[in-house]
């Protein structure tokens, strides 16, 4: 496809997985903000980096990150609540670095045909801690490797080819996992066509209910009956692939993922649950899936495991899908690394032993309820929702048409930027913010006074252009 085409290829479809790297305003916001060394920097970085949307040319560039902290290399430093999901412990915790130089002293690696402790231990953990009970794991360096995995065991599970999945979730950038995938910026273009079989409903709910009903409620109801329907007419689905809460954040209403769950049981079709990056406490909970007391078959995750250093996945199983023994599922060079797989399983002992998951929790109750104070009192917030430190305000034109106002949620992450704050737009006009799980309500109500303040002067901004 030409570049031109290209770049024109999704225009005017939202974009679910981050604020775009190509418009006016960013280069406007560089043009004002950076020195002469760090746009040399980013010359260098387009210059040997191939591109792509939503990651270069970059935003600017980092010279430490610490807890809760960006510093960038002009030494300005960011709260921040984007981290692609991966800080749930904090930027270089002293604990887990301690564990990683332990490890590559004792064993920096391992070929995959031998066993080794690390490893071992990592996959007991991941059973003991299980929402489903005892577990068979895989693991993998990515989470996009470890969905694709996921879906080839419910394969050979259910003798099916089929999947479904949501319009507009993100379960990764490798071809099978973009299939998955409802999202445009992955699936248009060279990236099309993708792997049969993969089909697609509107996702359980959001902010303007997708099955054209009037509440919340009632577009979750529709959802769950167009999963029964596709499963029954379609006949042959080996899986359901979705996130537990969607990272926008979509939060599924009471009792949908128990219908879904049923449906599956019904249909004989088994469920996966993605918690690349809603699980290892973000929600309040180790697994985001447990709010709503439902256990998948299959559990993946990624991101936050390698504590925000190193890269690795798991794909958790019921025992009774330990049908692979013909077949290589995910043969890895680094399946069952000895540093990764410390780093891990050291990840998952700082989140129970710091109680993350309950800081999360009770921070997320503050947060939501300064949200809604700062909803009360501004126009702009059409809503705000989430669950423990995964959380939105979703900003519009009007309340009563809920058209999105994605310049002004573009406008407003770069005045956050100003004000020391780093966040995530989703959906073009959704503030996400995904905090460490360490991060304290003094932090968490000092951001929020940044957003409530860069709302402000961005709206002022946008009235004087």
């Amino acid at each position: 496809m030409p570049p031109t085409d290209r770049k024109t290829a999704t225009r005017g479809v939202p974009q679910s997985e981050g604020d775009t790297n190509l418009t006016g305003a960013r280069a406007a916001w560089q043009a004002r903000a950076l020195d002469a060394e760090t746009s040399a920097l980013l010359a260098e970085d387009e210059r040997y980096f191939l591109r792509q949307s939503v990651s270069t040319p970059c935003l600017n560039t980092i010279a430490k990150a610490e807890g809760i902290f960006l510093e960038d290399t002009a030494g300005r430093r960011y709260m921040d609540l984007h981290g692609n999901n991966v800080h749930h412990i904090g930027y270089g915790h002293p604990r887990l670095k301690q564990a990683i130089a332990e490890q590559m002293d004792a064993l920096p690696f391992a070929p995959r045909r031998y066993a080794c402790e690390p490893a071992i231990a990592l996959a007991r953990k991941l059973s003991e801690i299980s929402p489903f009970g005892p577990a068979k794991v895989l693991f993998t360096t990515g989470g996009s490797d470890a969905i694709e995995v996921a879906v080839k065991i419910a394969r050979a599970a259910t003798g099916r080819h089929k999947t479904l999945s949501f319009w507009d979730a993100f379960h990764g950038a490798g071809v099978g996992a973009s299939a998955l995938s409802g999202e445009a910026l992955f699936r248009s273009g060279p990236a099309a066509p993708m792997v049969a079989g993969a089909v697609h409903v509107a996702p359980f709910g959001s902010y303007r209910c997708p099955y054209g009903t009037t509440s919340a409620e009632a577009s979750a109801d529709a959802c769950a009956r167009m999963i029964e329907y596709v499963l029954e007419r379609e006949g042959d689905i080996a899986a359901l692939v979705a996130e537990p809460i969607r990272a926008v954040p979509y939060v599924p209403q009471a009792g949908f993922w128990a219908r879904v769950r049923a449906a599956c049981n019904r249909h004989r079709t088994l469920l996966i649950f993605d918690e690349i990056p809603a699980g290892l406490g973000r929600t309040g909970r180790m697994f985001a899936c447990q709010h709503d007391g439902v256990e998948p078959d299959i559990l993946v995750l990624g991101k936050a495991l390698g504590g925000g250093i190193l890269p690795i996945a798991a794909v958790l199983a019921r025992r009774e899908l330990d049908v692979g023994a013909d077949w290589a599922f995910g043969h890895y060079t680094h399946e069952k690394n000895p540093v990764t797989t410390r780093a891990a399983l050291t990840t998952i002992e700082i989140i129970e032993d710091e109680g993350l998951a309950e800081n999360a929790a009770r921070i997320g109750m503050v947060a939501l309820e300064r949200l809604d104070q700062l909803k009360a009192r501004t126009q702009a917030i059409g809503d705000v929702r989430g669950r423990g430190l995964l959380l939105g305000i979703e900003l519009v034109r009007d309340r009563g048409t809920k058209e999105p106002d994605n310049a002004l949620a573009e406008a407003v992450l770069y005045a956050a930027l100003d004000r020391g704050l780093s966040f995530k737009t989703t959906m073009g006009n959704v503030l996400t913010l995904t905090p460490p799980l360490t991060i304290t309500e003094a932090q968490m109500l000092a951001a929020l006074d940044i957003i409530a303040g860069s709302i402000e002067a961005a709206q002022a901004t946008i009235r004087c252009d």
